[in-house]
């Protein structure tokens, strides 16, 4: 059986001490994981206390924690790139840093673009769905500017009935139930703070409608998230929506790491492979002092089990 893929991200941020404290608490028998790294910078960082698979990604530097270099983002490139190639059942990635990566000339505004590259066919697009327990925001948009989005109503309708999919396969969610929030303040009231609701999104939701899902028109975000935020808190067994589709980064992450926090998990959806990684990054201020929290790289890789 193929098995969970892990790369341990910048060899300069915390990404191999959360990922070697995540497997030695999780105890994960050692047939079911290939690390995807190096061993110079796993024993830099700490112990692993079984004998997990290396694909060893050559790094010849010094690790320097907290620094930012062209040949720790050279490292994270390949290491997302072989964790692409080796047929994995699904990957757990570490964090990276976007600069290290324009070091090494390698312009991807984060690793779910690396993703992308290297494993979608046929028009597949790799979407960012973020899970807390049964809070979930999806990105209609990632890793782009704000005076940069460009929303279109089929862009909409078409990653939420992909959305619609991925729930019936992945959560065995036959009819899930979404909240769409509104692009602009107060849902642009009526036109008089934006058109996009008017223009874009209602026109979205209308079609969506006659295919069948199961959405609600554009709503006010921060209503939406006060909602969620209420039912995450108070643990309770049942939400009123199955995903919060959120229409760019900002919007959808303010309020699930503000109540989650590191048991947030960044899941790439989309493409053939599932690929979840914590929903922090590299934390160059605490690398090397072994003060790491695990909390995220526990959850990402039991997302995948």
């Amino acid at each position: 059986m193929p098995k969970i893929a892990i790369t341990t991200g910048d060899p300069n941020g915390i990404g191999a001490e959360i990922t070697i404290k995540a497997l030695n608490k999780l105890d994960l028998p050692a047939s079911d994981i290939v690390l995807i790294s190096n061993k110079k910078v796993i024993d830099y960082y700490g112990k692993l206390n079984k004998d997990y698979e290396i694909i060893e990604i050559p790094f010849n530097s010094e690790i320097n924690a907290g620094t930012v270099t062209a040949e720790c983002g050279e490292f994270s490139f390949q290491s997302v790139k072989k964790a692409c190639e080796i047929g994995a059942r699904a990957i757990v990635t570490a964090p990276v840093a976007k600069n290290s990566l324009y070091l090494a000339d390698h312009k991807f505004n984060g690793q779910t673009e690396i993703l992308q590259k290297y494993l979608a066919h046929n028009n597949q697009s790799a979407e960012m769905l973020f899970l807390a327990n049964k809070f979930r925001v999806l990105l209609l948009t990632r890793h782009v500017a704000l005076k940069e989005i460009n929303l279109t109503k089929e862009m909409v309708v078409e990653k939420v009935l992909n959305l619609r999919e991925f729930f019936k396969q992945h959560f065995k969610i036959e009819n899930p139930k979404f909240a769409l929030c509104g692009f602009n303040p107060h849902a642009g009231e009526d036109g008089i703070l934006g058109r996009e609701e008017i223009d874009i999104l209602i026109p979205a939701v209308e079609e969506l409608h006659q295919k069948g899902v199961n959405i609600t028109k554009p709503l006010p975000a921060d209503t939406l998230f006060v909602e969620a935020a209420r039912e995450y808190l108070g643990s309770q067994s049942s939400t009123k929506y199955d995903c919060y589709i959120a229409n760019y980064h900002d919007q959808g992450l303010i309020p699930i790491k503000t109540v989650a926090g590191d048991k947030t998990v960044n899941m790439t959806i989309g493409l053939d492979i599932i690929r979840t990684s914590p929903g922090h990054g590299t934390a160059f201020d605490i690398a090397g002092k072994n003060l790491a929290d695990e909390t995220g790289m526990i959850e990402a890789i039991k997302a995948v089990l």
